[in-house]
């Protein structure tokens, strides 16, 4: 079950902050990262569990590490110097991806839901929502990798957390909204609650497996972490911005009644 559109006739403004989003993810990639090939800036740049828990930049030589999960061995260029502080690779991993298809997947699901919640937020509380729930994302990969003693020197990144924490939000706000899934070989809308419910529900089956040997290299804990973040705080932006919409609602009244 494959989210590709959903239903945005009730849009009334234009998402100017998740253009950008998108316009920054994929210049980066391309620019920044070299497309995947300039290995020097995602790893100085991308999220490495251990210099967030310790609070200060690790720089390693090349190294041959072992997953405990899997049992397997993986080569890993070294870490490179960050030249800014360790906790605001936090904000930077999230504008970077690991390939195209990893890249092109997220804009995808921020092209679909990210405008929704843009439009009922309004553009500066979005911004500020999208990127707390991608540093809410990360925090928990990085809590997950210490707790079950996965490697804390394994970089991570990707705009995955933020956009779960958007996933999460529309749950909440427009549970049965219409969203289009392509299903095997059918394109069917189902409600939103269902599409991002099997979703969700695959993260976290997929997370447990990770604890039993079964790792894909995917930080499902940040998906995790970033949807139910996203769900908890929604709450708190929306009520706010509804409270602002009253408050103009109340004024325009007033000045027509003048």
């Amino acid at each position: 079950m494959f989210p590709i559109s959903d239903d945005n006739s009730d849009r009334h403004s234009t998402p100017i902050v998740n253009y950008v989003f998108i316009a920054i993810n994929i210049a980066v990639f391309i620019f920044l990262q070299g497309m995947g090939s300039n290995i020097d800036f995602t790893y100085a740049f991308a999220t490495v569990p251990a210099e967030i828990i310790k609070g200060v930049d690790i720089v390693t030589d090349p190294q041959i590490i072992t997953d405990p999960g899997t049992g397997q061995s993986i080569q890993i260029p070294g870490l490179q110097p960050t030249p800014i502080h360790p906790y605001l690779t936090l904000i930077s991993s999230m504008f970077m991806h690991g390939g195209w298809g990893h890249l092109a997947g997220n804009m995808l699901f921020l092209w679909i839901f990210g405008d929704n919640i843009e439009n009922r937020l309004g553009h500066i509380r979005y911004l500020v929502f999208y990127l707390l729930c991608g540093i809410l994302a990360s925090l928990s990969h990085v809590l997950f990798s210490y707790m079950t003693a996965q490697s804390t020197i394994i970089p991570s990144l990707g705009a995955s957390g933020a956009i779960s924490g958007v996933m999460g939000a529309y749950i909440i706000l427009f549970p049965k909204r219409k969203v289009n899934v392509l299903l095997l070989r059918f394109v069917v809308a189902v409600p939103a609650l269902v599409a991002l419910g099997f979703w969700i529900g695959f993260q976290i089956i997929s997370g447990f497996s990770m604890l039993s040997g079964g790792g894909d290299g995917v930080a499902y804990a940040a998906h995790i972490g970033g949807f139910f973040a996203g769900m908890l705080l929604i709450k708190l932006f929306d009520h706010g911005q509804s409270y602002v919409d009253e408050r103009l609602t109340i004024r325009r009244r007033n000045q027509r009644v003048m």
